[in-house]
């Protein structure tokens, strides 16, 4: 199981790619769990200084963007 962790303020970008990622692990056929983290320690601690971002098994491969549904879901597919 991959563990995507999404790190969000909560802002309209956040909230959206929140939405991609479920959209994305849903037509997905791998299995995922999604973790939201929006405790600023927590996010700083994980080196993300830009928001919304989303790392996949604890590497940040989204940061200050909203991707779209097929980009995480290549994504997913890529990360071991």
């Amino acid at each position: 199981m991959k563990k995507i962790q999404i790190f969000s303020s909560g802002c309209f970008k956040c909230t959206k790619l929140e939405e991609n990622v479920s959209k994305a692990v849903h037509q997905s056929s791998v299995e995922c769990e999604i973790i939201k983290i929006s405790d600023i320690t927590e996010i700083t601690s994980a080196g993300v200084m830009m928001m919304p971002a989303m790392a996949i098994n604890g590497v940040i491969k989204v940061r200050g963007r909203v991707s779209t549904v097929e980009e995480i879901m290549e994504l997913i597919d890529a990360t071991d």
